[in-house]
């Protein structure tokens, strides 16, 4: 006894540039190049046996698609996308995670914010913390300084000590003095400028001088 008779199909103009550009499409998934194919074959009026043989797959997914295009038409050939699955921060706590970067001193003993600290303060992964901080350009690892003289004779100075080391005079001897390594010198001669969003940290290259050795 025959089957049922498959349902009709024709396809408009424009319906008919679509799919064969869903051919042509070199990103178009697999999927959805044979669901274009099924469709343009079955509109040319074969029966869904032979576009099953000639596309070598059952008739039952011929008559799927054929059937989802009748329906839909060409949005029933796309699989809608997936939820995924549902958010495990909100949006306050991001909010806090942000302003803690920000504002607040990492812990005793840190010179600056780690994904790992903070994970443990803000009760978060590590990998949400760097996603966090990716999303919003946090690099509390990262300081900029910058060195700005005021010495009038700062150039002069310069190429006097650049031309000892790009063509010394015989028997040229070179000292440095600094401060004892040991000391920390940490007052800044001009104040700290805070991280932000997509900007670190900035700081004059030096700072007041609390002892020379």
């Amino acid at each position: 006894m025959p089957g049922p008779k498959p349902l009709s199909l024709e396809l408009s103009e424009r319906e008919r540039r679509v799919l064969r550009g869903w051919l042509r499409k070199r990103t178009a998934g697999q999927a959805l190049v044979l669901r274009a194919r099924i469709v343009l074959a079955c509109a040319e009026g074969r029966p869904n046996a032979q576009v099953a043989q000639e596309l070598g797959v059952s008739r039952e997914t011929v008559r799927k698609w054929r059937s989802r295009f009748v329906a839909d038409r060409l949005e029933g050939l796309v699989d809608a996308p997936r939820s995924g699955a549902p958010r495990q921060i909100t949006d306050e706590q991001v909010e806090s995670l942000v302003a803690r970067t920000l504002g607040q001193a990492p812990p005793s003993g840190d010179s600056h914010w780690s994904t790992r600290s903070m994970a443990q303060a803000a009760g978060m992964s590590q990998s949400a913390v760097s996603r966090i901080w990716r999303a919003f350009g946090l690099k509390p690892h990262i300081v900029r300084t910058w060195k700005l003289s005021t010495d009038p004779q700062f150039v002069t100075k310069v190429r006097d000590v650049v031309g000892v080391y790009l063509s010394p005079p015989q028997n040229a001897l070179v000292l440095a003095v600094d401060e004892k390594s040991q000391i920390q010198a940490l007052d800044r001669t001009q104040p700290v400028l805070p991280m932000s969003p997509t900007v670190p940290a900035r700081m004059t290259h030096d700072y007041v001088r609390h002892g020379t050795t």
